[in-house]
């Protein structure tokens, strides 16, 4: 069976821009290794001397709250870092005077520290067990993220010196909690994490690759410059940074993504050189005839996963914004330098890639361009397409099922460890002296910058005191330095991002504040807060969510349609790939919103799902997807171009495919599973999520329902409406 005459799949020409690229960079090998090293050692540098400027608390927020807090942040209020020390009887009876001598004793040790600035008075509880004593910290005058770094700094030596209180007075708890000690504790958590993620994705990656070349060289080339792409990309995102700031989470995920499609094209390159000079190819041919298939595979692969990424602008969220550029950032580094420095060291290697060989692995390796296993999945698949699809469909459809019952928040100190003293004593603070409600703060400042009337505020903060259902709730007014904004905290039932909370600032935004200081003339109001923002935060994401979804969509169909020419096979990488995200929302809704996973992967469930999760991993899988889909059809297309009848193509292209394929979805589910070990909350439900979904887009996907679909349409698969026959013919 050739193809239609409607839907002609054109040959791939001879040359072109990327076989001219490898080919100039084989014959230049040395000149273009050269300037890769030191275009990347540019980069590192370069990026370490400015610096990596990171969003602050105020600018990463969104929606109202967002907007509020970048205001009350450039108004100056004086807001320096305050610690509390709890000292109690570990019985629960009363403090007697050994209580006030501990108490004192901790005034004593940390008001002499350099980085306090003032101890207050003891707090008794009710209930007369407990005192509690607020430490100011020293930031020097600092703002935003520099307060906070000197926050970090300074607290470490409050927490020894309280630790030796501690000592001192071994009948009674001594011990120490806050916003800075808590950061300092997630910090150090999340660098112990991810220095052991480093330590073991390396080589188990290397150790992966290993078993697929049998070869260390070989396997050496793609790690190689995974870690290069991804050093490049840290150093211009901290270039970067210097126009737009960035989350400091950007740089992990420069790390995860970098490596991943890094390896990936690597991978696809290394293993066609192989093939075709087993073929009795050159050297220089196999690079070439490699450069205009897997090459193109891997721009082709590379422009979408930068528009997937390019989604991320439209999320509403500083934080996504900067998660877009780190990606974009590194997925364009790793294409260049695919199409550039790998070609040039295939060259320089030439046979030796194939030494030293594993023992044993070496001759067992790549003696056939066919996986048999697949091979023998594929033809039973082609011989009955509509049941495969049918049953895989099905199955597909029954995993993403509880995605429906799908619930985000964004998680606070309960997804925390507590193995950690800090976060322990947070819980006996919390405990001790329950919190009367979450604080929500409400601002007023001039729309025009101008001063406040300073009277007007005070009465209508006056007229808002009075109409809440507790007027004590509300604290008092404060002016900023300059007078133009002014602030009003008000405690609220419940605790942050309950329903009760919610509720409260809801009524705040809602009613009481526009009838009372958004009333006043020429000004602008905002309600902030630890509820605010979690909610806004949440309906921001969730409102983003559909239109990153139809432009990720939109744009990859359009990419994927004028690389094959074929509307029909960017519309199935589409459909079959948000299968494949339902499918892993599905089990992150199963393992982490219920209770019998906490055990096996040490978490405590906190019944939601982190809500920037969804977002992100549609975007990311949605392009990391890509990688196999163009790969997998580009050899369908050549055994089709070939002259091969379009289902044996089809189990041709799988056959030949599964084998780069797998190797590089198991790199990848086990990086992957590497963070579902870390620490944190959102670190696990990422890497399940990732691995999952992975795991799932490799085998049941393209394995089962691809070449379902492609069996049952046959030569439609490369079907393109005649209107759109101008496009040019960029095949593979």
């Amino acid at each position: 069976m050739t193809a239609l005459p409607s839907t002609p799949v054109h040959r791939p020409r001879p040359d072109g821009v990327v076989v001219r690229i490898a080919r100039w960079s084989a014959r230049h090998r040395w000149t273009v290794i050269a300037l890769w090293v030191l275009a990347v050692a540019l980069a590192v540098v370069a990026g370490g001397a400015a610096g990596t400027r990171t969003l602050t608390d105020a600018q990463s927020g969104s929606g109202e709250s967002g907007r509020t807090d970048v205001v009350v942040a450039d108004a100056g209020f004086p807001d320096p870092p305050v610690e509390q020390v709890l000292v109690q009887t570990r019985d629960g009876s009363a403090l007697g005077t050994g209580g006030a001598s501990a108490a004192a004793d901790v005034a004593t040790a940390v008001r002499g520290l350099d980085g306090v600035a003032a101890v207050g008075d003891a707090l008794p509880s009710a209930d007369g067990t407990a005192l509690l004593v607020p430490v100011t910290l020293d930031v020097g005058g600092r703002t935003g993220t520099k307060a906070d770094v000197a926050a970090e700094d300074a607290v470490r030596p409050v927490l020894a010196a309280v630790a030796g209180v501690q000592d001192a007075h071994p009948d009674l708890l001594v011990t120490e909690a806050g916003d800075s000690s808590l950061d300092a504790v997630v910090g150090t958590q999340l660098d112990e994490d991810f220095q052991r993620a480093e330590l073991l994705s390396l080589p188990v990656t290397l150790l992966i690759l290993l078993v697929a070349f049998g070869a260390l060289l070989a396997a050496g080339v793609p790690v190689l410059l995974g870690l290069t792409a991804v050093g490049g990309a840290l150093g211009l995102l901290g270039l970067v940074s210097q126009l737009s700031p960035v989350d400091a989470s950007a740089s992990s995920v420069v790390l995860l993504i970098g490596m991943a499609v890094g390896v990936d094209y690597a991978l696809f390159y290394v293993r066609r050189v192989r093939e075709e000079r087993r073929h009795g190819a050159s050297t220089s041919e196999a690079v070439e005839r490699a450069a205009a298939t897997s090459g193109r595979a891997v721009l082709t692969s590379g422009i979408a996963v930068t528009v997937a990424m390019a989604g991320m602008y439209l999320a509403g969220s500083p934080v996504f914004t900067s998660f877009g550029t780190g990606t974009i950032l590194v997925v364009v580094v790793s294409v260049l330098g695919s199409l550039t420095v790998l070609p040039a060291t295939l060259a320089l290697l030439g046979r030796g890639i194939e030494r030293p060989r594993v023992p044993l692995l070496g001759r067992l390796v790549g003696r056939s361009d066919d996986s048999r296993v697949w091979g023998a999945i594929a033809r039973r698949v082609v011989a009955r397409p509509g049941v495969a699809l049918a049953v895989g469909t099905g199955v597909l459809l029954a995993v993403a099922a509880p995605a429906l019952g799908m619930t985000t928040a964004l998680p606070g100190t309960e997804s925390l460890s507590r193995d950690s003293e800090v976060v322990r004593a947070y819980d006996a603070i919390a405990a001790a002296y329950p919190q009367q409600g979450s604080t929500d703060q409400v601002a007023v400042w001039r729309t025009d910058g101008g001063p406040l009337d300073t009277a007007a505020v005070q009465a209508a903060a006056a007229a808002l005191t009075a109409q809440l259902p507790d007027p004590a709730a509300a604290g008092t007014v404060e002016f900023s330095p300059d007078g133009t904004v002014a602030r009003l905290a008000v405690a609220s039932a419940g605790d942050p991002g309950s329903a009760d909370a919610v509720a409260a600032m809801t009524a705040l935004r809602e009613d009481l504040v526009p009838a009372t200081v958004g009333a006043l003339p020429g000004v602008t109001t905002g309600v902030t807060g630890a509820t605010a923002f979690t909610a806004d935060f949440g309906g921001t994401m969730a409102d983003r969510l559909p239109l990153v979804m139809g432009f990720v969509l939109a744009i990859t169909v359009v990419v994927l349609t004028v690389a094959f020419r074929s509307l029909a096979v960017a519309l199935i990488a589409a459909v079959l790939t948000l299968l494949s995200v339902g499918a892993a929302y599905g089990v992150l809704v199963l393992v982490f919103q219920g209770t019998w996973a906490e055990d096996l992967l040490g978490f405590t469930s906190t019944g939601a799902i982190v809500s920037w999760l969804p977002l992100f991993l549609f975007v990311v899988l949605f392009g990391l997807s890509m990688d196999y889909h163009v790969f997998v059809v580009s050899r369908v297309r050549e055994a089709a171009v070939s002259g091969q009848p379009m289902r044996q193509a089809v189990v041709t292209g799988i056959s030949r495919s599964a084998g780069v394929v797998t190797s590089a979805a198991v790199v990848m589910v086990a990086v992957f599973s590497i963070f579902a070990t870390l620490s944190l909350l959102q670190f696990k439900q990422l890497g399940v999520g990732l691995a999952v979904a992975v795991l799932i887009d490799a085998t049941l996907v393209r394995g089962v329902l691809l070449p379902a679909v492609m069996a049952l349409l046959g030569d439609r698969t490369w079907w393109l409406p005649r209107r759109l026959h101008r496009l040019p013919a960029a095949s593979h």
